[in-house]
């Protein structure tokens, strides 16, 4: 590591009208980690009641606040909770106190001494609704899971702990706080997850609805190409475009041995059928072209490696 931390552990918990959670949060992460050299940095997204007074008031050295000019959503929030951090391991925390900063000793240790990059929490017994909560996080997590090939039981659990250089290159925006695993294994990340405790929520409403599944759906896309095609567009676009020009190809040949045998084609949905397919497949193909070219000027033009070195071994 070169950086040089000025801190052995830093918490970041993102908060938005969390005003009765603040004094027990700071409590619980002191009664937790107190025997770290830790911060806790708090990142006020755009709360609209006293959250932000009250963790004004209790500032320390150990405690800062961040404070977002509106509300950007959990993972902006995390994301620059994570740009103010100081520590060599990071951790997530939600401001509900839903998640147990008991836990964050025994993931610590698990991190360090079994040499993983994450460390993230699986609530195996979760205290939330299980028509509007449960059911639908366990229907994503099993399609994130299958799309992603990335195995984590519970995607949605904040309680992560990280290697500092992990967190910081993760690339957090919109709305990915979900795929914060595929994110860090996207940067060669060596993933694992424990058990951890959950409490259900005593003070506060959930920001959370039946709503979000759609946009879980649209980041698992962006999620699954970046992932598997972000170095090689071409196998995505020129596959699928080649499959339709292919398909197009064949559909017009056959049309036009019939219209030699003397058969009207004009009015057959099979003629439209055969031309979507051979100028969406051109199109497809350019846009794989186009995106490769896009790809190969952005790494070779910021100087930015197709690789992460973890950590290289010398005596």
């Amino acid at each position: 590591m070169n950086q040089q931390y000025q801190r052995y552990l830093s918490v970041v918990v993102p908060v938005m009208n969390e005003e009765d959670n603040v004094q027990p949060m700071i409590e619980a992460v002191q009664a937790s980690v107190g025997q770290y050299d830790y911060e806790l940095i708090f990142v006020d997204d755009g709360s609209t009641d006293q959250t932000r007074q009250r963790i004004a008031a209790l500032l320390t050295d150990r405690i800062k606040l961040v404070e977002l000019r509106k509300n950007y959503g959990q993972s902006t929030a995390m994301a620059a909770g994570i740009d103010h951090c100081s520590g060599q391991f990071i951790t997530m925390l939600d401001g509900d106190l839903q998640n147990d900063p008991s836990d964050i000793p025994m993931m610590l240790e698990k991190l360090i001494q079994e040499d993983w990059d994450v460390v993230a929490g699986n609530r195996a017994n979760r205290k939330d609704g299980a028509l509007l909560r449960k059911l639908p996080s366990k229907i994503a997590n099993a399609i994130i899971r299958r799309w992603t090939g990335v195995y984590i039981k519970d995607y949605g659990c904040t309680l992560k702990v990280f290697r500092a250089e992990i967190a910081q290159e993760m690339g957090l925006y919109g709305e990915l706080h979900r795929f914060i695993p595929v994110l860090a294994a996207m940067q060669g990340a060596k993933i694992t997850q424990v058990d951890v405790k959950h409490h259900a929520r005593r003070f506060g409403k959930s920001k959370y609805g039946i709503g979000r599944t759609t946009r879980v759906m649209s980041d698992l896309i962006t999620m699954v190409f970046f992932r598997k095609y972000i170095q090689r567009p071409m196998h995505l676009f020129g596959g699928l475009g080649f499959g339709s020009l292919a398909l197009g190809i064949l559909i017009n040949l056959y049309l036009l041995v019939l219209k030699l045998m003397g058969h009207d084609i004009g009015g057959r949905p099979l003629l439209v059928a055969g031309m979507v397919f051979l100028l969406g497949g051109i199109q497809l193909i350019t846009i794989g072209i186009v995106a490769e070219v896009s790809i190969r000027n952005y790494f070779e033009g910021t100087g930015r490696k197709t690789y992460n070195v973890r950590r290289i071994h010398s005596k």
